[in-house]
């Protein structure tokens, strides 16, 4: 029998984010988010090689940063380059606990023009999270319309 080049449980992408503490960083995340933890292996010096924790249907993998091996996480770099977004049944509610749990507010949530209501949040990581509920289903056609409108309230920033 052939082997499956995607292992069970995963997708063809899946995160894995650097964090300057592991462990905090998943109780923060099942707290947070609703995460479970799946597996663990720690490394020397008190530090995690490498994590899993479920979210929803995504498995999501961690590790502690090792600035020696050059991987760093978003606080030591100043800024994360990537968000990951997840959807939830109630954003509002876990928008507002992540915010309660020491998370920072970039978009506060509301109605999108796409046809989800979310908000955007750096968690106490450094790694930046759009938390999302959909609430109508669109057409491609529909949402660029949306777009175009929304941008001709717009007033154009002077370059």
């Amino acid at each position: 029998m052939a082997v499956n080049p995607i292992p069970e449980g995963y997708s063809s992408v899946t995160p894995y984010l650097i964090v300057s503490d592991t462990a905090s960083a998943i109780a923060f995340y099942e707290k947070a988010f609703g995460a479970t933890e799946v597996m663990r292996i720690d490394g020397p010096h008190d530090k995690i090689w490498h994590a899993e924790i479920q979210i929803g249907n995504a498995r999501v993998m961690l590790a502690d940063e090792f600035i020696e091996m050059g991987i760093h996480c978003p606080k030591t770099l100043g800024g994360a380059g990537v968000s990951m977004l997840i959807y939830v049944d109630d954003v509002d509610t876990i928008f507002n606990r992540a915010i309660a749990m020491g998370a920072a507010k970039l978009r506060a949530v509301q109605d999108q023009f796409y046809g989800d209501r979310s908000g955007m949040l750096r968690d106490p990581y450094g790694h930046i999270w759009s938390i999302a509920t959909h609430k109508e289903d669109l057409s491609n056609e529909e949402i660029r319309s949306r777009s175009q409108a929304l941008l001709k309230k717009c007033k154009p920033t002077p370059a």
